[in-house]
């Protein structure tokens, strides 16, 4: 029996499509809270397993990837299931397609998008960012709806990459199930709010549920003790970047040289 799988994280969306993975898998692994709330992802032990201080991060000492660590949530989903699971993602035909541009869509657009919106909508100040966002997010639950629809209308049960549940699901679902969070009317979803349903009721979900439980509790502790100087860490705001001035520089100089090409 080789050394198991270790997962470094905490209770973020992002993580949970790792451990949804992982459970529906079935495969053997250890968890490794990593304290973002106190910035403990900026030190140099973290940095090492990824440069950008995120999570979720695996290491897999025993598997295919050996000692190199894999980070990115969905380049872990396509490791785990290419690995252990291709039930879960088709090595061929329409639907490893299907299955990859909606976790591409996941990944680009709705991880990202959600997580402003979420952002912005308790920031004072901020009225053009907080409304940008929250139409992009409509958007994207709308194409959800959209898709999920397009698939029902074919018979039997939709889910993302077609008619097998897959890692685009897996990666979806910890975002989308948020409708009401993102000020949206379930009513308005009928086949992602199905979708949801049939997904909260394998028992894989529950599992994952109760496997980042503690995870959430911690965070919360750390959220409520960090101090001010963590807080700041945590936002990125320790980090050298150009200022305003410097940032829209090019931007005149583009203006000026049109101008003067006229």
């Amino acid at each position: 029996m080789g050394e198991p799988l270790t997962l470094y994280g905490m209770s973020s969306p992002n993580v949970r499509k790792v451990v949804i993975a992982l459970e529906e898998i079935g495969l053997p692994y250890r968890t490794e809270h990593v304290a973002v709330f106190r910035g403990r992802q900026f030190e140099e032990r973290f940095l090492a397993l990824n440069p950008m201080a995120k999570v979720p991060v695996i290491l897999d000492p025993s598997g295919p990837a050996g000692a190199v660590p894999i980070f990115e949530s969905g380049a872990i989903l396509i490791y785990l299931a290419e690995s252990y699971a291709p039930q879960f993602y088709p090595a061929e035909g329409p639907g490893r397609w299907e299955a990859l541009k909606w976790l591409m869509l996941q990944m680009s657009q709705i991880g990202p998008v959600f997580g402003q919106h979420g952002h912005y909508r308790l920031m004072e100040g901020n009225d053009y960012a907080a409304g940008r966002f929250r139409r992009a997010t409509a958007q994207l639950f709308q194409a959800l709806e959209r898709r999920l629809g397009e698939v029902a209308s074919r018979g039997g049960a939709p889910w993302l990459g077609g008619d097998a549940y897959s890692i685009a699901d897996m990666a979806t679902y910890p975002w989308a199930k948020r409708l009401k969070r993102y000020g949206m009317d379930a009513a308005e979803y009928p086949h992602l709010s199905d979708w949801r349903i049939r997904i909260e009721a394998r028992p894989a979900i529950e599992r994952a549920h109760r496997a980042i439980e503690a995870w959430a509790e911690q965070d919360t502790a750390d959220r409520a003790q960090a101090t001010e100087e963590e807080t700041k860490r945590f936002l990125g705001l320790h980090i050298r970047a150009p200022s305003a001035q410097a940032a829209g520089a090019y931007r005149g100089q583009t203006k000026a040289r049109r101008e003067s090409e006229q």
